[in-house]
């Protein structure tokens, strides 16, 4: 692939890391609407099994792509995928804190 091929499927791994932790984010904004009200033992269990999820799917939307190039010897191609992901969403979480500052 070329390398902005890579650029722009980093981005769409990024957009996509981007909306999954939108959506956990806003499970946990609104989770005294969805969830029970009396502290029980399953709530911190609950946030940490989505915690470690919530790892493992991002780890694989950010670092998938790059290690497969990387263990296939594309080491050039894969370190531009890996750089060109962290840089989206760096470019995501700065248009966040623009538009925060903004408000």
């Amino acid at each position: 692939m070329k390398k902005m091929e890579y650029a722009w499927k980093s981005a769409l791994h990024a957009f996509c890391a981007l909306l999954y932790i939108s959506g956990i984010s806003w499970v946990m904004f609104n989770s005294a609407k969805l969830f029970p009200k009396e502290d029980n033992f399953l709530m911190p269990v609950l946030f940490l099994l989505l915690f470690v999820i919530s790892a493992a799917i991002t780890s694989f939307l950010v670092l998938g792509k790059p290690v497969m190039l990387y263990l296939s010897n594309s080491k050039k191609e894969a370190f531009i995928m890996l750089f060109a992901t962290l840089g989206w969403l760096a470019i995501f979480a700065l248009a966040i804190i623009l538009f925060l500052i903004s408000m």
